[in-house]
């Protein structure tokens, strides 16, 4: 008897980043040194304002069911939020969705926009949840490479070259995840033209837009003739080091709203509901401590490009925005995997290989520096002397 559809069989389960993180776990419990560089997750507690009004909504007895859609204060802050940081307009009652999360959000669009064998366009390196979820929802993705020589900049003519008549949809990804890459509003204004020449809807992962060394954050969205054809995925996890609240978000247009919202009533019905209260007050007024975090983020870039840089064989592009740096170890003579592997074997630096994240990430692994400044310091030092020893 078989009891998994076609698409689960055909799903890898190699992961990757878990293997790595199940593995340094074991370690650490078995009293090694273990210096965390390959999970996603700000090392920050979250705001104690947001805390407060949740614990407060709990004793207070808001634990029932929402609206499908989020509290109508949750919507209104985050539009109130959009409109200030980035300058997107958002209706609250029509155009705003809550999640269970950022990934939620993104597969309520796969299931409501894509048809199966509709094809996607996806920066490679990328989030592997991406992949899984065009998987799940039967969507075939198309691999957009991004170059070290570019600083991983996705450019509008490696997606021209790419796009076919069952092309329907491009996901963009700025600040990028595992690349630390921005997207400039040069590029994207002209990506911004092809998806408009070729009718193609974009899905924009805004996740790390609080997160940027340089610049401000732009979302494609803003730029003439997008709005229509963009959905706009956020999440409270990396803003307010929410990790495990699971708060997301989806602003969409008026009609694809309706229908995400009915994809998501019938996965998770409605997001937390006193979690929504904290989230809400966050938005109010959190951002001091956002702000705060990410000027902790940007020393500890500044180490670990420093510390890289020193290492002879290791090559990398400084990280503009996100947490995550994206170098280069081919010319080390081995694997992404065989690297990481005997990395965290012989140094206790735990880190993902580059494959994780799609064909395109091979040679490369990504260092997560989510971490305290003496830990990135001693990672450092343990990974100069392990590359030191290779060879010999």
């Amino acid at each position: 008897m078989q009891t998994l559809n076609d698409r689960m069989r055909s799903m890898d389960m190699s992961g990757g980043l878990y293997e790595i993180f199940q593995k340094a776990l074991v370690m650490e419990a078995n009293g090694e040194s273990i210096i965390h560089m390959e999970i996603g997750k700000p090392d920050f507690d979250s705001p104690r304002e947001a805390k407060d009004a949740l614990i407060k909504a709990l004793n207070d007895g808001f634990v029932h069911y929402t609206a499908m859609a989020g509290t109508a204060e949750l919507r209104s802050a985050i539009a109130v939020k959009e409109k200030r940081d980035n300058g997107i307009e958002a209706d609250p009652e029509c155009e705003i969705m809550v999640t269970a999360g950022a990934c939620e959000a993104l597969m309520a669009f796969m299931l409501t926009v894509l048809n199966p064998g509709d094809e996607i366009l996806i920066p490679c390196p990328y989030f592997s949840a991406y992949t899984d979820m065009a998987h799940i929802a039967g969507v075939n993705i198309v691999e957009v490479p991004l170059k070290l020589e570019n600083g991983f900049e996705l450019k509008a003519a490696d997606i021209e070259e790419r796009v076919t008549d069952r092309t329907k949809a491009l996901l963009v990804n700025t600040p990028h995840n595992p690349t630390g890459a921005v997207v400039g509003r040069e590029e994207l204004e002209k990506i911004a033209k092809l998806a408009q020449e070729r009718d193609l809807i974009v899905v924009s992962d805004e996740t790390y837009d609080q997160f940027l060394f340089t610049g401000k954050h732009v979302s494609i969205s803003t730029l003439p003739g997008m709005k229509e054809r963009t959905v706009i995925v956020n999440s409270t996890s990396k803003t307010f080091s929410m990790t495990g609240w699971r708060l997301g978000y989806a602003i969409a247009p008026k009609e694809m709203i309706l229908y995400m919202n009915k994809v998501h009533q019938n996965m998770s019905t409605c997001a937390t509901s006193f979690v929504q209260v904290g989230v809400t007050e966050a938005f109010l007024n959190g951002r001091p401590f956002t702000e705060r975090m990410v000027e902790e983020f940007r020393v500890r870039r500044d180490m670990v490009v420093k510390g890289l840089q020193a290492i002879d064989g290791i090559r990398l592009v400084e990280p503009k925005g996100a947490f995550y740096i994206f170098p280069s170890i081919a010319g080390l003579g081995m694997s992404s995997t065989e690297f990481c592997s005997r990395a965290l074997d012989e140094t206790g630096v735990a880190m993902v290989p580059g494959n994780a994240f799609g064909k395109c990430g091979e040679g490369f692994i990504r260092l997560a520096y989510a971490c305290s400044r003496q830990e990135i310091e001693t990672a450092m030092e343990r990974l100069a002397g392990f590359v030191s020893t290779l060879g010999k």
